[in-house]
């Protein structure tokens, strides 16, 4: 079992894909951290916003959590509008 709660049936390849490496990173506390954010706003997501997604998901595992903890700082080409969306949605990997 995925996590998701989405369906993936309305969005494009691009986004199904992304859906997809949101759950399945390989670190499940940044699976459901990723996951959640990307079940509520993937479908909402620009291209270009998607495109900044795509990018801190190069990232390793280990280095998201730490951002998104607050253990290490976020390097200022990934402090952007859509982390801080992510942030939003930390709360709902614990629900």
């Amino acid at each position: 079992m995925t996590g998701t709660t989405r369906s993936s049936a309305d969005l494009d390849i691009r986004r199904r894909k992304v859906l997809f490496r949101s759950w399945h990173r390989g670190m499940r506390e940044v699976d459901l951290i990723l996951g959640a954010f990307a079940d509520a706003e993937i479908g909402r997501l620009s291209d270009a916003e998607l495109e900044i997604y795509e990018a801190l998901m190069a990232e390793p595992d280990a280095d998201i959590l730490k951002w998104v903890t607050g253990e290490a700082a976020v390097p200022a080409h990934h402090d952007t509008d859509i982390f801080a969306r992510i942030l939003s949605y930390r709360g709902s990997a614990n629900a």
